[in-house]
């Protein structure tokens, strides 16, 4: 999934308002909590109802949930836009974890993806919370990367169909996400980013491109 980019940092870490940095992660890692438990019942409820979606619709009403966050980000009522694009990317787990736990020991599988997601986000998470250490520059390296990805995998899913490059897509994809929680965190820590909506937002699709990446990767490798 794409993401939008954050307002550059114009500070030194020096001139930074150190409350103004907590107060922003706080709220991110309160909201973050919030949307991920949610999405995770979403995509239970995905699980348990069998409605699926093909990717177009997926994709179209994802932009459009982006699109209003985007718009609303500075009001209350980005609140509620958040949790509706953040449930529709949990809901939309529902093809892949379905086929996930038809494999041999499918369980298992997304219980490892899980724990590889939550123990990659923390240590990224981590890194990037140096507020002397300027990740600046991975950003535009980032989001191109995850640009060549999304559409490389557009092509493949709607053209290609090769199996081998969905797996080094996943890769990637694993890859720029763990860059992309290292980077964003880090842009909160040194005061670019004031908005936890928008900050949730951008470290959410992460999680959800991690987890995902994580899941597939498991997935192709399985016995089955």
């Amino acid at each position: 999934m794409n993401q939008h980019q954050p307002n550059p940092s114009t500070h030194t870490y020096e001139e930074v308002n150190q409350a103004t940095v907590n107060r922003t992660l706080s709220q991110t890692w309160k909201l973050l909590s919030m949307t991920l438990f949610f999405a995770a019942a979403m995509a239970m409820l995905a699980l348990e109802t069998g409605v699926f979606f093909g990717p177009l619709i997926t994709l179209g009403v994802y932009f459009v949930l982006l699109f209003v966050v985007a718009r609303t980000e500075d009001r209350a009522i980005g609140l509620f836009w958040v949790f509706m694009l953040t449930g529709w990317l949990g809901f939309s787990l529902g093809p892949l974890l379905s086929y996930v736990l038809a494999l041999n020991g499918g369980s298992d599988t997304v219980l490892t993806a899980l724990a590889g997601t939550g123990g990659i986000f923390l240590l990224t998470s981590a890194f990037g919370r140096n507020p002397e250490r300027d990740l600046s520059s991975m950003g535009p390296f980032l989001m191109v990367g995850v640009l060549v990805a999304f559409v490389t995998g557009l092509v493949n899913v709607f053209f290609l169909e090769i199996p081998a490059l969905q797996s080094a897509i996943a890769a990637a994809f694993m890859l720029l996400s763990s860059g992309i929680i290292a980077w964003y965190t880090n842009v909160i820590v040194r005061g670019g980013e004031t908005n936890y909506i928008r900050a949730t937002v951008m470290l959410f699709v992460a999680v959800y491109n991690l987890f995902t990446s994580l899941l597939m990767l498991l997935g192709f490798n399985s016995d089955d």
